[in-house]
């Protein structure tokens, strides 16, 4: 977490990543409930993981770009 944090700078972290935190906080907060704060906390992240993927995917089909490959 800290590598990323100092890895990318703060106005580009806050604009990628805000709309999924958000969605992903206000999804955890009314839909999840386990009693477990383990089981919540990974699912918010799972949340956040898809959210952010499926927001990345909108921004490719929009600009027209297409992810890059790993490796």
């Amino acid at each position: 977490m800290y590598t990323l944090l100092r890895s990318v700078p703060t106005s580009n972290l806050l604009a990628m990543q805000a709309p999924a935190l958000l969605a992903s906080f206000m999804i955890a907060e009314l839909f999840y409930k386990f009693h477990s704060f383990t089981l919540e906390c990974l699912a918010f992240l799972v949340t956040w993981f898809v959210i952010d993927a499926l927001l990345n995917a909108g921004r490719n089909l929009l600009t027209g770009r297409k992810s890059a490959p790993n490796g």
